[in-house]
């Protein structure tokens, strides 16, 4: 999952009583032992493996490797996701968009799929997160694959959450809207200055403030903000809903 929304979510998640199974792309593998080690020090249980979502051995390895470790888990935040290019259609490189829906939709489902199948198994219910986008709420310009790819994971969310009420697993997805500071806020306004569209100016600074100008509350949210929510939906809560979208969004509609 991003590595920024990971760390705020993973303390929180702690804080709350769960047990950490984390997981994060084997290029980021420095990165997520280092989130494993903070934990650690700080008294969390957390257990950390890379995978590949989009390829289906890993991710069933991985998934039987955190039941053999911690049991068949309880919750599933489902945050892999990949921005991909910001360029406007006519130009955009196919490859690079399915790049972005093999890893913001396939390996949503696939990831999806095997920790649901492990809770209907086990018979013990559960709740799942999945993590789409505002992106894909009202679709962002040049951002076609990214859009289309978190439209995907709304509908996706909606269609789980009937297949698995039957077994007492609720399925929801959260939809941030602008947030940072770091790595992909900061790409996202200086690839959003490059693209030379009729949205935004060619400077980054007046790029920023013009996003930031749209949002009613008139400031990004922060990783933590997201955390909350991922906390909420996953706690008992939030026990009678599923199939819902909640938009992280500052107001913005």
């Amino acid at each position: 999952m991003p590595q920024a929304t990971s760390a705020a979510a993973a303390p929180r998640l702690a804080q709350d009583g769960w047990r950490l199974a984390l997981s994060d792309h084997p290029a980021a593998a420095t990165a997520l032992n280092e989130t494993g080690r903070r934990l650690a020090d700080s008294g969390v249980d957390a257990w950390t493996r890379t995978c590949e979502v989009t390829a289906t051995d890993d991710v069933a390895a991985t998934v039987t490797a955190c039941c053999d470790e911690f049991g068949v888990p309880a919750g599933l935040f489902n945050n892999a996701g990949y921005q991909g290019r910001i360029v406007a259609v006519p130009d955009y490189p196919i490859d690079d968009a399915r790049k972005v829906l093999e890893v913001n939709v396939i390996g949503v489902l696939q990831v999806m799929q095997y920790v649901a199948n492990a809770m209907i198994a086990a018979d013990l219910g559960g709740v799942i997160v999945n993590s789409a986008s505002m992106a894909g709420v009202g679709g962002a310009p040049n951002m076609a694959a990214y859009s289309a790819s978190k439209a995907a994971v709304i509908a996706l969310t909606r269609s789980a959450a009937k297949d698995l009420a039957p077994h007492n697993i609720r399925v929801n997805a959260i939809s941030p809207a602008f947030i940072g500071p770091g790595r992909m806020w900061d790409n996202q306004v200086a690839r959003q200055a490059e693209a030379g569209s009729q949205y935004y100016p060619d400077d980054p600074d007046e790029v920023a403030a013009q996003m930031i100008g749209t949002v009613p509350l008139r400031r990004y949210g922060s990783t933590a903000e997201v955390a909350s929510v991922v906390s909420f939906l996953m706690s008992s809560d939030s026990s009678y809903l599923t199939a819902q979208n909640l938009e992280i969004n500052g107001g913005s509609v």
